[in-house]
């Protein structure tokens, strides 16, 4: 009994002098929970009090909805576009993955608050000894069998919280992959919507390109005929099939540019590339509306899956420095063994051949500070990085939201500007060829004003094209539309996506994706934003 004392006196005394050695005191220690290192708070990130076009009517910043965004355009195709793509796209389930990744790690975390080691075992041996040897003893048996059958187990104690840190760490990891996961999301529903835009703006500008081929068309049919009849040179002949032939060389390259962002899109619907405009047909380029809600700054702290997922890595790094500074201090780990052993396997489970042993023990890295103390100096280096990173993801997604908004108003006004200058190249034509035909003006006059139309239509088109791409832009910035994983959002049967191969396996359906919607919205702890306190 004395003896169980005087070990037991020694552990505490040994656990007095590893709490006057670390760098957590006694009472900040139990203000953690029994938990050595920090506790995490959220770091405070500087945010904008208003957005730059606050005063602009256009600019709403009252509640903003960004659930379904892409509705706002008022586009069958880009719904069913959107809903097809979101159960299908491969970067968005290699973003799946990644999450059921953290997922296993947090409960491999978890299986360490229990006995780490559990190992039931079993042998049998054939032995002989040597009578040769140094002192062997005469007389005793030299060949005997040996059973042995038993369980161990050796259960390090989380007496400074290392393993609660790691599940801490865990948790937030978790977190921060499922943000990602909602990251992946938002820029890839913003990349179809884009790609769609784009895929319409050109459509646009090849018919308008069409329409003035036709037109220059009909305008040499007359130069043709004037030449004919000797009222004009065979210059004004030349500059006009120059003037279409260069007309007409704008299509081949627009039409490069739509099998390239049709391609795009056919990777984002995670299906070999095709010819889409059979499957999507042609269409006015998707008209966005003339104001846009987007809240205030504060809201990309809880919209912006980046910048939450940010945060929690700060949080997973936080407890991890918990986890470095535990190795400070001696591991308390109780161990024991039931077993059998005999000579006999028929002997094997008889009360004769149990045999056991448990007891306390600690292992204290007493001679390796140098290197402990470093590694935790490590792990508040990465922390303060980390958390320079968050702040850098807030004033990034500031930047990103100005600059969609800036992009969406300002394209309005140049269509608004472009929309006048195409009416008057247009009636500029219309009296340009009635005056030519004549003979009141030059050919060179006319060829000026044919190149003006065909440039100010081809500008005009890129602009209605701008203010949709400046929307999406501002709600991928605003982090809108991750929410969509909540939903099972069923497949749109108007646009079919076959495979190419009709032998090729299929893809999983919805309910294989490595997300499900009840993952529903990771929330990090309500705490006030403060400076993240560091180790000494």
């Amino acid at each position: 009994m004395r003896s169980n004392k005087f070990q037991l006196a020694w552990v505490w005394l040994a656990l007095g002098i590893a709490a006057s050695s670390g760098c957590t005191s006694v009472r900040q220690y139990f203000h953690n929970g029994c938990k050595v290192g920090p506790n995490y708070c959220r770091p405070a990130t500087p945010v904008a009090d208003n957005w730059i076009e606050a005063n602009d009517k256009r600019v709403q910043t009252d509640h903003n909805d960004l659930h379904n965004w892409w509705s706002v355009f008022h586009d069958p195709t880009l719904d069913a576009l959107i809903q097809n793509a979101s159960q299908q796209n491969l970067t968005v389930r290699q973003a799946g993955f990644r999450v059921l990744q953290a997922r296993a790690a947090r409960g491999i975390a978890v299986g360490n608050m229990f006995p780490q080691q559990q190992d039931a075992f079993g042998s049998y041996t054939r032995n002989a000894i040597s009578a040769a040897t140094a002192n062997s003893q005469p007389g005793g048996q030299r060949f005997f069998d040996q059973w042995d059958t038993g369980f161990n187990l050796s259960w390090e104690l989380d007496f400074w919280g290392r393993y609660r840190r790691a599940v801490e760490a865990a948790d937030a990891d978790l977190n921060a992959s499922i943000e990602n996961y909602d990251e992946v999301l938002i820029t890839f529903l913003a990349d179809v919507a884009s790609t769609y835009i784009e895929i319409r703006t050109i459509q646009e500008r090849i018919v308008l390109t069409q329409q003035n081929v036709k037109l220059q068309q009909e305008t040499l049919n007359v130069v043709d005929a004037r030449f004919r009849g000797g009222q004009v040179s065979e210059f004004d002949y030349d500059q006009a099939a120059s003037t279409l032939a260069q007309t007409q060389a704008l299509i081949p390259q627009f039409q490069l540019q739509l099998r390239q962002a049709m391609d795009r899109l056919c990777v984002l619907l995670a299906m070999p590339p095709r010819d889409l405009e059979t499957m999507i047909g042609q269409a006015p380029i998707p008209t966005a509306p003339p104001a846009v809600a987007i809240g205030i700054p504060a809201d990309l702290l809880r919209q912006r899956p980046d910048v939450r997922s940010a945060e929690r890595q700060v949080a997973a790094q936080s407890a991890r420095v918990g986890v470095a500074e535990s190795d400070l201090y001696p591991h308390i780990a109780i161990n024991g063994t039931i077993g059998y052993s005999a000579e006999q396997f028929s002997d094997l489970f008889t009360s004769q051949a149990f045999m056991g042993q448990v007891g306390p023990s600690f292992q204290w890295n007493i001679l390796n500070y140098g290197r402990l103390l470093n590694n935790i100096r490590l792990q508040d280096a990465h922390l303060a990085e980390l958390i320079v990173a968050y702040q850098q993801s807030v004033l990034q997604a500031n930047s990103e939201v100005e600059d969609g908004v800036a992009r969406f108003l300002q394209s309005q006004e140049r269509a608004k500007d472009l929309a006048v200058s195409v009416d008057a190249a247009n009636k500029a034509y219309i009296i340009g060829a009635s005056q030519y035909r004549g003979g009141t003006i030059d050919f060179t006059r006319l060829v000026l004003v044919e190149q003006n139309l065909v440039q100010q239509q081809d500008q005009y088109a890129q602009a209605q094209g701008e203010i949709a791409q400046g929307l999406v832009d501002t709600y991928r910035a605003l982090g809108g539309g991750w929410d969509i994983r909540l939903e099972r959002l069923p497949v749109v049967e108007s646009i079919p996506l076959p495979s190419a191969n009709p032998n090729a396996p299929q893809q999983p359906p919805m309910e294989s994706m490595p997300v499900p919607s009840e993952l529903g919205q990771p929330t990090p702890p309500a705490i006030p934003p403060q400076p993240l306190p560091t180790n000494p």
